[in-house]
């Protein structure tokens, strides 16, 4: 069962002493995902071992596209990219004694890596705040699913990490990426899965130091490319289920004549939820399987974000999701078809209304 089988202070207490560590995420790393990866990563590096300037303790691994703002927050910590060309086994500078996966623990997010995972299960911790996993992908789990965004027990667990008495203290340098973690998965600060602790635990992070007016332009300031991108996908927008539903569709031409990339699309999900009929909104973008780390087959696939109100009746996306192989939250949550985006478009309206119904 995809349930917490630890704590974070035992998972402290595994990480400390290790002297090599590699930690993961999800394909197509958001906010929540660089910024728990690179928190850790700079708290593993500040406890010593294995430590130099070509074998650091910890290591992030990303693959899959990347969001353009990547190298901004990464800056020097130690990463690597994973591609055909750059596999684990060339990246991971020997046998890691720990592997942390965070914001997810689902094989279908973890393709580039799952071959070097499968052998590895028993050294695997993930950290996660998602409703649903695959157990199989590690021994030791922690699942907070009350948490906003990952970044809430990665905080928690980077303050044990270190072995200081409040988040507060945490520094500069670790609470910023932490605090991106939480803007990003709360539209800073704007959807229904603010509480009472996001908001006391951003402000510890502030506390420590972390620059969020510099994050929120970073992330915030759009490329021309971006706003062109969308521009399409708002005049693309359709309604279903007596306007409840509303879709926006991004096509690889439409990437190509904005001269975008898939990282462009983030956020975008969020313009339709403006509308007052709408409960369930859908952002519907061609890819290539190259994206997810698979082969091309030749038969189209669709990423599909998914968001949707808390307003009454409320629709479970995490429910819709799963009916494709994918999930996330009750309010937020992502699959990919092997579909066209006309075929796509057709099943989303389907099980939308079919929650309605139900």
């Amino acid at each position: 069962m995809w349930t917490t089988n630890t704590t974070l202070a035992d998972i402290a207490e595994r990480l400390r002493p290790a002297r090599r560590v590699v930690v993961l995420t999800h394909l197509k790393p958001d906010g929540d995902a660089v910024g728990s990866t690179i928190s850790l990563v700079r708290a593993l590096n500040r406890t010593g071992g294995w430590q130099s300037a070509s074998a650091p303790k910890a290591q992030a691994w990303y693959y899959g596209p990347q969001p353009p703002w990547l190298n901004d927050i990464v800056g020097q910590t130690p990463h690597a990219i994973v591609s055909k060309t750059n596999p684990p086994s060339q990246i991971a500078g020997g046998e890691p004694d720990a592997i942390v996966i965070l914001d997810t623990g689902s094989w279908t997010q973890l393709e580039p890596v799952s071959e070097f995972l499968a052998s590895r299960r028993d050294k695997t911790i993930v950290v996660d705040h998602h409703a649903q996993g695959d157990p199989d992908t590690s021994a030791l789990r922690y699942v907070d699913v009350k948490s906003a965004a990952v970044c809430e027990p990665a905080a928690e667990l980077c303050r044990l990490v270190l072995g200081v008495p409040r988040l507060a203290d945490l520094g500069k340098d670790i609470a910023t990426p932490l605090y991106l973690g939480l803007a990003t998965d709360t539209g800073w600060f704007r959807h229904s899965n603010v509480t009472a602790a996001v908001l006391h635990t951003a402000a510890e992070l502030i506390a420590a130091g972390a620059d969020h007016l510099r994050l929120y332009e970073l992330l915030e300031q759009n490329t021309l490319a971006r706003l062109k991108l969308i521009a399409r996908a708002i005049e693309s927008i359709e309604l279903f289920c007596d306007g409840r539903l509303a879709v926006m569709t991004i096509a690889h031409t439409d990437f190509k004549a904005c001269g975008a990339t898939p990282g462009d699309t983030g956020g975008i999900t969020d313009y339709t939820q403006s509308l007052p009929s709408v409960q369930v909104s859908a952002l519907l973008s061609e890819a290539h399987p190259s994206d997810f780390g698979l082969p091309s087959d030749g038969r189209p696939l669709t990423k599909i974000s998914l968001r949707s109100k808390s307003f009454e009746p409320a629709i479970d996306v995490n429910a819709v999701a799963k009916e494709l192989g994918g999930g996330g939250h009750t309010r937020a949550a992502g699959a990919r078809l092997e579909a066209s985006l006309e075929e796509t478009k057709a099943v989303i309206a389907r099980l939308v209304e079919a929650q309605y119904r139900g």
